[in-house]
């Protein structure tokens, strides 16, 4: 897989500036309390944020479109299924 270099001030504790705060989406599945989830933004700029639904001032992750694609063709294959 290909490397994708990250602009040296990329801090997840910061990241979150990137996104709408009122664009994050929780999983049709998670639990009415929140539950064991995340929750996706996507910015419109091609840019994916991820961050813990259980934390309030969680980091944000941030992926570029090909490689939120590619981890999502990784859960749809079972690559990270736990045995």
């Amino acid at each position: 897989m290909a490397e994708h270099p990250r602009p040296a001030a990329y801090d997840p504790q910061t990241a979150a500036a990137l996104f709408d705060e009122g664009q994050w989406e929780k999983s049709f599945a998670s639990e009415p309390n929140g539950g064991n989830c995340v929750e996706v933004n996507m910015n419109g700029a091609g840019l994916v944020g991820v961050r813990d639904t259980k934390l309030q001032a969680s980091p944000v992750f941030v992926f570029d479109a090909g490689e939120w694609e590619a981890f999502l063709t990784g859960v749809k294959a079972g690559q990270f299924d736990l045995s």
